[in-house]
């Protein structure tokens, strides 16, 4: 007997504007992911071997082509914060110190939550594209920088109270100022983070990313004579040097911005400003909120920033073949690529860590000339490089959970493993244990290496073909509906597999 859900169905079917996103009437000119992956591992003519080695083959051919550039445009932005400390180090030991405090204490925690929430959109254009819903990015882009605009306004608090919040955490009074000098000055590369971090992950979700490299590049350049001119020839000092960052930043956002708006590649993608990015506002939120908190902690608990870079390149690539594959239906060809690009990754930060433990007595000297300090990086070596080998798995893992939209189940394991874990660990052979800066060091990896084993047993133990159905069902009625709002990966998933459930019931009635 037919119930009036089987009606709804049938409606549903029948209705053209219910029509399935995968659907080959939805086919734009824009580039569509290739299926070539999938197909060789579902051709079981060929040997195990034969498959393997044309997959990995075909998986590099498209991994390096996104992690390379990506890596060279985080460790160019980078770059730009830390020549700035470099630049500023050399007026004194008390504005190096203001200036690292500025930058490792508050800006590393505004950057980790901002480029955190910006993950979000990055789960959902990846997923759009791979589907070839290719208008909703311009609008999934506009609404995170939405969102992002006003959490900088939350966070702009943080950096004009610094000074009696860093005396609150007992930091010397005198560093205290020189940090909040520094500070002030970055108050408008806040903003500048909540408009580059969509717009960068929109152009990584279609695999653009060597024009942002270019511009990285040159800014970069104009970056490092600005800091000249106004540091040492206009004695600017540090809020000079903070105003310069945030111009520099500035003028990437506004790069990459011009460069979608001239580029034809994104006339499908980018269709100008739209009212849909403020639908869906809360829910899109929530999403972005546990990805703020994922990523916050893991920079938290990550001290060798430069190596970190690395990962934070596989970070994006493995975010966007992960979601590209899911939106376009490819379940093999994700679990393939999430096991090759965690080995990538994993190699080069060996030889990373290598690299490292080789330069260890010399490496110091970039940025102070002290022996004192010199001689603490040195011994403090073997912890760092054990940090970077762990550092080439876990971010990377982290990015597979961005493509999947697991960032709230991260968001837990992160909590868990930083405050359960690694800081009470590292509490008790610091102080307890008198190991000092090794101690705190040994608790934060212990907490690095849980943390790791769990993303690890989560990625590998998942069902990828259920994935692939949570993904679909996500990009074709969750986040760009008016009403009711978007679905994160688990809500989405849920939905799915109850509806799947009661299909399968009325098919064995």
């Amino acid at each position: 007997m037919a119930t009036s859900s089987d009606d709804n169905r049938i409606i549903y079917a029948e209705d053209e504007s219910y029509q399935p996103i995968l659907h080959a009437k939805r086919s734009f000119s824009a580039e569509t992911v290739s299926s070539e992956l999938e197909d060789i591992l579902c051709n079981m003519e060929l040997s195990r071997s034969h498959r393997i080695l044309r997959a990995t083959w075909v998986e590099l051919k498209i991994l390096f082509p996104l992690a390379a550039p990506a890596i060279v445009v985080y460790l160019l932005n980078f770059f730009v914060s830390i020549s700035t400390q470099m630049f500023c180090g050399h007026l004194g030991n008390l504005e190096l110190a203001g200036v690292s405090l500025g930058n490792n204490g508050i800006q590393g925690l505004v950057f980790g939550v901002m480029l955190g929430m910006g993950s979000a959109v990055e789960t959902l254009c990846g997923q759009a594209y791979g589907a070839n819903k290719f208008e909703m990015l311009g609008v999934y882009m506009q609404r995170s920088t939405i969102l992002l605009t006003l959490a900088g306004l939350v966070l702009m608090f943080i950096y004009i109270f610094c000074k009696p919040i860093l005396l609150g955490l007992h930091e010397s009074p005198a560093i205290s100022s020189a940090a909040a000098i520094f500070v002030y000055g970055l108050i408008p590369q806040i903003f500048a983070y909540a408009c580059n971090f969509p717009i960068q992950k929109f152009l990584q979700a279609q695999s653009v990313i060597f024009p942002s490299t270019c511009i990285s590049a040159a800014v970069l350049v104009l970056h490092l004579l600005l800091c000249w001119v106004v540091i040492f020839k206009l004695g600017g000092g540090l809020l000079g040097a903070g105003l310069v960052t945030s111009f520099s930043w500035w003028v990437i956002v506004v790069a990459q911005f011009v460069y979608i708006l001239v580029s034809k590649k994104f006339k499908h993608t980018w269709r100008g400003f739209s009212i849909l990015a403020f639908s869906g506002l809360w829910d899109f939120f929530k999403l972005s909120l546990a990805s703020g908190v994922m990523l916050c902690l893991e920079f938290c608990m990550t001290i060798n920033g430069w190596c970190f870079m690395v990962s934070v390149g596989f970070q994006a690539a493995a975010s966007v073949r992960v979601s590209n594959e899911l939106g376009a239906g490819h379940p093999r060809a994700t679990s393939f690529s999430v096991i090759v690009v965690n080995l990538c990754s994993l190699l080069i930060s060996v030889i990373l860590a290598v690299i490292v433990l080789s330069l260890r007595h010399v490496i110091s000297y970039a940025f102070t000339s002290g022996t004192v300090v010199s001689d603490a990086v040195s011994e403090l070596s073997p912890f760092l490089a054990a940090s970077i080998v762990l550092g080439g798995v876990q971010p990377v893992l982290s990015g597979v959970a961005v493509g999947c939209g697991w960032q709230a189940f991260v968001a837990y394991v992160n909590l868990a493993c930083y405050y359960i874990i690694g800081v009470p660990l590292g509490c008790v052979l610091g102080f307890a244990c008198d190991m000092g800066a090794k101690g705190i060091w040994s608790g934060m990896l212990g907490g690095t290496a849980v943390q790791t084993l769990v993303l690890l047993w989560t990625s590998f133990r998942t069902n990828w073909d259920k994935e692939v159905w949570g993904a679909q069902h996500q990009v074709e009625i969750g986040f760009d509906a008016p009403k009711g709002g978007p679905k994160n990966g688990f809500e989405a998933f849920e939905v799915v597999t109850r509806t799947d459930s009661r299909s399968l019931g009325r098919g064995q009635e």
